[in-house]
């Protein structure tokens, strides 16, 4: 019995099973129809900018060196401090070189006894002179020599003064600069004490470039110096409108004039780059900081209310570019396209289709 069940049912579980794959293979070879979605273009105005990246810094940037070697004994400033042209930085104490200062004593004690001699010779000859012992040619000769060993007695304290001191003794009694004074040669901020107090230092001379006491800027007069691609640089002329985006002042944007462009491009990574500058306008009481990092946005063409499309609309065969317009319901015409200018996102639309039409939107493809 239960054999003769079982003999009935495999055929039918057998052709079912079979109706059913074919059934599922029908169904899975049926594709079903593809609805395209559409998108119409619309009325915008195109910029085309580029992008130069730099920093903020003042045009007038100069470092204080001293005239003389020493140790740095005081500091009448710190960084931030607005200094005027004169104005005191630092004092040096000069620590003389032995060599020099035996030299130098040695001059001065040389010419004293020189000196003396020659005061000794002078009054002995007025005395002969007043007596009218000996003519007046040898008192003025006597009268000569005392004048030129008295100089050079001041030459020698002088040189010996520099040494010790930095400055003659009669500069220091009249209250003038000595070589020890550092002084501003500029008016503007104090960005940099590189020093401090107790710093051994050099003097600047043909040989040696010296040791930088203070860094001062006229902080009223900023430029942006940047690099622009050799892509870009011959689209830009001297005169444009930069836009100053600033990464440390994120709710600000400040306008730079473009003033240079460099003639000669430099090799950054294989990349051809120019350097430029532009004068930034500072609004009144806005202060920013030398070295800034700074994007400046370069406007190269502007295409005002124009009719502009999306570019992921645009098909090209042959490199022409079309688009497809729907007529009816998802039944589609090519039409081909004039552009205009283009940001990389929205292209101008010349001529080739109406602000109403519709267009398809294609469907990306991805590889199997």
């Amino acid at each position: 019995m239960i054999r003769s069940v079982i003999k009935i049912l495999l055929p039918i579980v057998f052709l079912g099973g079979v109706a059913y794959t074919f059934l599922h293979l029908y169904k899975t070879s049926q594709e079903e129809p593809i609805v395209y979605d559409t998108q119409q273009a619309e009325i915008r105005d195109i910029v085309v900018k580029t992008i130069a990246t730099g920093k903020i810094i003042p045009r007038r940037e100069v470092e204080i060196k001293p005239q003389v070697s020493g140790v740095v004994d005081k500091l009448y400033v710190d960084a931030g401090d607005k200094v005027s042209a004169g104005d005191i930085i630092a004092n040096i104490r000069i620590i003389p070189n032995i060599e020099q200062l035996n030299n130098a004593e040695a001059r001065l004690m040389s010419a004293q006894i020189s000196f003396s001699d020659a005061k000794r010779e002078r009054e002995r000859v007025r005395t002969l002179f007043n007596e009218k012992l000996i003519p007046e040619t040898e008192y003025r000769r006597f009268t000569l020599d005392y004048e030129l060993k008295r100089e050079a007695l001041n030459t020698a304290k002088n040189n010996l003064a520099i040494i010790r001191e930095g400055a003659t003794q009669n500069t220091q009694a009249k209250g003038g600069l000595s070589s020890t004074k550092v002084s501003s040669t500029l008016d503007g901020m104090v960005l940099d004490i590189p020093v401090k107090v107790g710093t051994f230092i050099t003097e600047t001379n043909n040989f040696n470039p010296g040791t930088t006491i203070a860094l001062v800027a006229n902080m009223d007069d900023l430029i942006f110096e940047g690099n622009v691609d050799e892509a870009e640089v011959g689209k830009i002329r001297e005169g444009m409108t930069l836009n100053l985006d600033i990464g440390a002042l994120q709710d600000k944007s400040y306008q730079a004039v473009l003033e240079f462009i460099s003639p000669k491009g430099m090799d950054d990574e294989g990349t051809i780059k120019f350097e430029i500058k532009a004068s930034v306008s500072l609004p009144e009481g806005e202060f920013l900081r030398a070295g800034y990092s700074a994007n400046a946005n370069i406007v190269l063409a502007t295409a005002e209310s124009v009719l502009a499309l999306d570019e992921k609309l645009l098909q090209f065969e042959d490199g022409a570019p079309f688009v497809e317009v729907e007529i009816a319901p998802q039944d589609f015409e090519k039409r081909a396209l004039t552009l205009g200018l283009s940001d990389g996102i929205y292209t101008e639309v010349v001529d080739g289709i109406e602000k109403t039409d519709r267009i398809k939107i294609p469907k990306t493809i991805l590889p199997n």
